[in-house]
């Protein structure tokens, strides 16, 4: 596409060195008119962000403004997103960007860098090493394997089994695998002879080669070289300048065997200086940014970046005085690696430059403004009578040109419906460059014949090819074609007003005055030129504004994980709550009244099958509760089912009413409710190294707001290991302690009560709170006075195991218990728990809940939070079942060994644990081992998990004591021996010790000869392979049941009726149950039409074709989602899905959802059944419909030929209805006929 034309913004005149800008009310503005400097400005325009995430922000903005411009290219400068001398190291996807960002820069003529001003500080490589170390390889050029192999070791390159990640390299035969720094795939080189044959990109997951090239540039490996020379100057001087105990030292010990110790980017500038000094001498070694800009860059400051770099600097000196004590691991003076912020603000006074300046500022008066507006929102809700008034009382007022820009093309079709219900119907137009004027005199237009046209931004070659006619015509994902048509000058298309839109940008050229488009936004603003107005999600559906657009992932409940289905396989049990349990069978298509439909086919006892169509899905689900072979099969037409539902629902009554009354009792107790200081803990917040997930924001909202209820809190936060739970408990903590309120965080372990003082301390550092711990590290005296101090108030935080519970513990005002891992805790303990519940506020943190958690939860009787969204960048732990090979941990242990990372290696014997150290040794000389487990002085264990996590050591040999571990980031790799003798849950947490950085993490499960473990362990070990991706705790506590029964799990009381009905049927009776004692009444034990619903039949196909989607279990899944919603809008959102992830939905599809409203629409008025075909059908209510029998008798007065009663129930519809889209419309007008006025 050509380049847009942007109208020229406030910059520097000549003469002044600085202009000053009044920042818009929307960040997404601020990146328009970003975009509208750099295309104004001749050279690099760098914008400084204050932080990474408004960095992101500016980013992916710019991205979408700019899609199709290739003129302005944007080059982003990521932080490392690690903390001042951390001791790991950068993601290899982050060091991969930035030298492909530090190789551009040079040579960049126009475009725009984006970079945390943070990282703007950082002292980086000299261009020396980036232009040196870099080389080309192209088909053709003669090659040596082993020659090369060497070269790419010493350029920092990682020579692996498998390649992964960038900076990874494998040989094998006559083939190289390189992932190249800075290319977006690696690459499989061949050679024939000693030629290069042919270089291919391959996908890293699957192996399979993809796209030929011609040539590849090969960047460093790192941002510090590892060739000999670099290495053993770096070593020179740790003996010489910090005097490093060379045998002690594991930063020293890893260095001299040439491995890249993790974190070793913070000693970058010894790989460069020629001298041993320190300050000047490291500071002339090294470059900054400005070196690789040139003298032609702009560079544009957004608000807050002075406060932000005195914050960073701050935060680093800090962090250096903690730290540079530690003699086998010295560090570099802050002033070596950074730029202090006033040699910054030195370097930025001498350059021509724009500041951007926030409401607040001083001066504020002296800046100018940008001609953009604020938007009011625009609430568009589809359930009103009239879904969308403001948004046309907006687009009735507004005198320019508005879009409505979607995130996705599922949320496009979402919106499109809506419109279209509203009486609005936008140009559908690609992207938002589309929108824009454009100097070559074209717009996309629609085909006057084709409807509404839908395609996707046109590609380079695209573009060059629309120049001939042959390529005139775009066909787009619906058949539907878009035509780019020359306009002639003054060809300006005209707004509803009437007035004329041309004129921009020297043109009379215009595209349409209201379109939609996939351009994913965070926020709308509106232009004073050119005269546009931008919508998004965020004016449309304002309750939709907590979610951020870029880390929204569909969340899934814990009933929808329970209840799922995707999982089936032929043969497993499963429940029908009108027959009972039987075998599935997989998914059949039948024809039912003439029209293709799918059915699940469920086998009974006797051999008698059963058919259930796709829309009753929601009374199917998995049987979770006794082992698939012995889960007892019910006949049909029996009574043996109808018995066993009753005596679970006369169970359930009784547990609904236990429950109830624990809820009861603490809705008694009024006047817990703590005032957060708003003031204090927003700064407190702002101290959180790291951006929060949506989930995580969610559960600490969920949490505070629990917190100012005057009722005790009783919340679980569910999240898999290293998901984020941790900061939820340190913000509640913090809001309870800082309102005056004591707080108690009990851990089942004496490690993990450690670890949480750590986090806790180090987190209320810079505030008047205490924290302490109670642990058996410490004395009897300690633990006395520090018990004294929580009686009198003296401590805010303690953090302890189960001794908290003790009746030696005294509080002076206990306001918050928070409990890490309840699972692990005895029934005792629990006991004491429950005691608690219903006086304090109580927060429990869980990977993987107990079921009896899960059912209070559904039952909605304890509040739930799930965090299911990994943090950024998070890798889901790759694992292995195995047999033991020595070959194969070998490589397990040099994989991680050379990439500078450490090693869990879990051995649960302690008798012979001093064997397997000896048998690890000579397996791997080079490994530095250590050894943990409880039977050791408490003293002593405590310096051995210190020791590991200051890397004294690289594998730490182990019992299941780590199991609530030390959090150790830069351990990423856990070989589990004998893996059958544990249980599922301990599997998954103990997987979960690895995997907490960005890097790839590798789970190995050793077991013997499969046939000599037992079907449970086979079952366990099955089920953790398969459950690799992140957040699979949840999942896993569902499959505990099945293997384990649920005796175990929930106690016998419960446990039989659960065996005879299934886990997921009976926590829907606990369901039923609870609702129906909240409403004072008592539960009808034989309920079962309320989950049946209405039955909707309009004889259209309604199903979803195979060659749309091919995986049955996908299907599976997806039907028994749609048959379960339970409104509209989570049907709009499973609409939106399917489109996003699947492409435009076929008729078949759209039908299902159309019925599925419809039958929601139904259940409401209580009709039972709703028939129509091509000439008409009935209409079927309960006994007590919620219709008025007036508006029935009405209608058949006013339309007697039409409508009739046939019996007490029936109402007879005589209308020819030939046509699909008939039978809806009818179907609509019928039920909003009947609806309450």
């Amino acid at each position: 596409m050509a380049p847009l034309s942007f109208p020229v913004p406030p910059l520097p005149k000549s003469g002044q060195l600085r202009a000053f800008w009044r920042a818009p009310a929307s960040p997404t503005a601020l990146a328009w008119h970003i975009a509208c400097a750099a295309a104004a400005h001749r050279g690099p325009l760098l914008v400084v962000a204050r932080d990474n995430q408004s960095a992101h922000q500016i980013e992916a903005d710019l991205h979408t403004l700019l899609a199709g411009d290739d003129s302005l290219p944007v080059v982003p400068f990521p932080d490392w997103e690690t903390l001042p001398y951390d001791q790991f190291s950068p993601h290899p996807d982050i060091v991969s960007q930035r030298l492909s960002a530090l190789h551009r820069l040079p040579t960049l003529q126009q475009g725009i860098v984006v970079v945390p001003v943070q990282t703007l500080m950082q002292r980086v490589a000299p261009l020396r090493y980036i232009v040196g170390g870099s080389f080309d390889l192209h088909v053709g050029q003669r090659l040596d394997l082993e020659a090369e192999k060497r070269r790419l070791e010493s350029a920092g390159y990682r020579n692996v089994p498998q390649v992964m990640d960038p900076g990874d390299f494998a040989v094998r035969g006559g083939l190289l695998d390189v992932y190249p720094m800075g290319s977006d795939t690696p690459l499989r080189i061949e050679l024939l002879d000693e030629d290069i044959d042919s270089i291919r990109a391959f996908d890293p997951e699957s192996q399979r080669s993809l796209d030929h090239v011609q040539a590849v540039k090969m960047l460093p490996g790192r941002e510090v070289p590892m060739d000999d020379a670099s290495v053993e100057r770096v070593l020179a001087t740790l003996r010489e300048r910090f005097d490093v105990d060379t045998r002690r030292s594991a930063l020293y010990q890893d260095l001299k065997a040439r491995l890249a110790p993790s974190g070793i980017e913070y000693y970058l500038p010894l790989f460069f200086q020629e001298t041993r000094g320190a300050g000047a001498a490291a500071r002339d070694a090294t470059a900054t940014l400005f070196d690789y800009l040139g003298e032609s860059v702009l560079p544009l400051l957004a608000p807050g970046v002075g406060a932000a770099a005195d914050a960073f600097w701050a935060q680093t000196q800090n962090r250096y005085e903690q730290r540079r004590h530690d003699v086998e691991r010295p560090l570099l003076a802050p002033e070596e690696l950074y730029q202090a912020p006033d040699t910054l603000r030195e370097k930025l006074n001498g350059l021509p430059r724009i500041e951007v300046w926030a409401a607040d500022h001083a001066r504020i008066d002296e800046a100018q403004a940008l001609g953009d507006q604020p938007l009011p929102p625009l609430p568009v809700a589809a359930k009103d009578a009239a879904p969308a008034e403001a948004l046309k009382s907006f687009l009735g007022s507004y005198p320019g040109r508005v879009l409505i820009a979607a995130d996705s093309p599922g949320r496009r079709e979402a919106l499109l419906e809506v419109l279209a219900a509203a009486g609005l119907k936008p140009e559908v137009i690609p992207n938002f460059a589309a929108f824009l004027p454009s100097p070559t005199g074209r717009r996309w237009r629609e085909a006057p014949d084709e409807g509404t046209a839908r395609a996707p931004s046109p590609s380079k070659k695209a573009a060059a090819s629309s120049e001939s006619s042959t390529a005139a015509r775009k066909q787009t994902a619906s058949g539907r074609t878009l035509t780019p048509t020359p306009l002639s000058h003054g060809d300006s298309l005209r707004s509803p007003g009437g007035e004329g839109l041309g004129g921009f940008g020297g043109l009379d050229v215009a595209p349409a005055a209201f379109a939609i488009a996939v351009a994913p936004l965070d926020d709308g603003f509106a232009l004073d030129e050119p005269r546009i107005a931008v919508l998004t999600e965020r004016q449309l559906f304002p309750e939709r504004a907590g979610q951020p657009r870029r880390t929204r992932r569909a969340g899934r409940e814990p009933e929808a994980i329970i209840r799922d289905l995707g999982e089936l396989t032929e043969g497993a049990p499963i429940v029908h709550e009108d027959h009972g349990v039987g075998r599935y069978r997989g998914l059949i298509v039948l024809d039912a009244g003439g029209m293709p439909g799918e059915f699940l086919e469920i086998e009974y006892a006797k051999g008698d099958r059963l058919y259930v169509p796709v829309a009753q899905l929601h009374l199917i689900s998995r049987y979770s509760g006794a082992s698939a072979e012995t889960a007892p099969l019910h006949s049909l037409g029996g009574e043996q089912w109808t018995k066993a539902k009753r005596r679970a629902a006369e169970k359930v009554r009784d547990v609904a009413a236990e429950l109830l009354e624990i809820q009861a009792r603490r809705r008694a107790r009024a006047g817990l409710a703590l005032q957060v200081d708003r003031a204090m803990y927003e700064p407190f917040a702002a101290g959180f190294p790291f951006e929060e997930t949506t989930d995580q924001l969610a559960a600490i909202e969920a949490t505070l707001r629990d917190l100012g209820s005057s009722q005790p809190m009783d919340r679980v936060v569910c999240g898999d290991v290293g998901f984020g739970k941790t900061e939820v408990a340190v913000r509640a903590a913090f809001a309870a302690a800082s309102a005056g309120k004591q707080v108690a965080v009990l851990v089942p372990t004496t490690l993990l009560a450690e670890q949480h003082y750590r986090n806790f301390r180090d987190r209320f550092a810079d505030w008047p709170l205490r924290v302490e711990v109670l642990s058996r590290f410490k004395s009897a005296k300690e633990i006395k006075a520090e018990l004294e101090k929580v009686a009198d108030g003296g401590i805010d935080v303690i953090i302890g195991t189960h001794r908290l519970l003790q009746p030696d513990v005294k509080f002076k005002d206990l306001g918050l218990v928070v409990v890490d891992e309840e699972q692990r805790f005895g029934v005792r303990q629990k006991e004491a728990l429950k005691a608690l519940r219903a006086n304090v506020h109580l927060l429990t943190l869980t990977a993987t809940p107990i079921p009896r958690t899960l059912n209070m939860a559904m039952a909605g009787l304890r509040d739930l939070s799930i965090i299911a969204t990994p943090p950024p960048n998070r890798l889901a732990v790759q694992t292995f079942v195995t047999a033991w090979d020595n070959a194969l941990l070998r490589e397990a242990f040099q994989r991680e060994l050379a990439r500078g990372g450490q090693l869990y290696f879990l051995h649960n014997d302690v008798e012979s644990i001093g064997r397997m150290q000896r048998e690890l040794s000579e397996l791997v000389p080079e490994a530095r081992i250590g050894i943990a487990h409880g039977q050791m002085p408490e003293r002593e264990l405590e310096r051995v998990m210190l020791d590991f996590q200051k890397q004294r050591f690289n594998v730490l040999l182990s019992t299941t004591i780590i199991e609530s571990g030390i959090d150790i980031p830069n351990a990423n790799t856990i070989v589990i021996n004998r893996a059958d003798r544990f249980g599922l849950a301990q599997l998954h947490q103990l997987r979960g010790r690895v995997g907490r950085s960005h890097h790839r993490a590798y789970a190995y499960l050793l077991v013997p000869d499969r046939r000599s473990i037992t079907g449970d362990a086979q079952k366990r070990l099955d089920a953790i392979a398969s459950m690799d991706e992140l957040g699979a705790g949840f999942t896993l506590a569902t499959h505990d049941l099945e293997i384990r029964g649920a005796g175990e799990l929930l106690g016998e009381d419960q446990s039989g009726q659960m065996a005879e009905v299934g886990f997921s049927l009976y926590t829907e009776l606990l369901e039923r149950a609870v609702r129906s004692i909240r409403q004072g009444k008592l539960p009808d034990l034989d309920a079962g039409e309320e989950a049946r619903g209405a039955e909707v039949e309009l004889h259209v196909p309604a199903l979803i074709p195979d060659d749309y989607l091919p995986d049955v279990h996908t299907r599976l899944t997806l039907y028994k989602r749609i048959s379960s919603a339970r409104d509209s809008e989570q049907l709009r959102e499973l609409q939106v899905e399917m489109i996003d992830r699947f492409g435009l939905l076929p008729d078949a599809v759209k039908h299902l959802f159309a019925i599925a409203e419809l039958k929601l629409q139904a259940n409401t008025l209580g009709i039972r059944k709703l028939e129509l075909g091509e000439n008409g059908g009935r209409i079927v209510f309960e006994a007590k419909p919620d219709v008025d029998p007036m508006t029935i008798i009405q209608m058949i007065q006013k339309q007697p030929k039409l409508y009739a009663m046939d019996g007490p129930d029936k109402l007879k519809v005589k209308l020819p209805l030939p046509e699909a889209a008939d039978r809806f419309n009818a179907a609509r007008g019928l039920l909003a006929a009947l609806s309450p006025r």
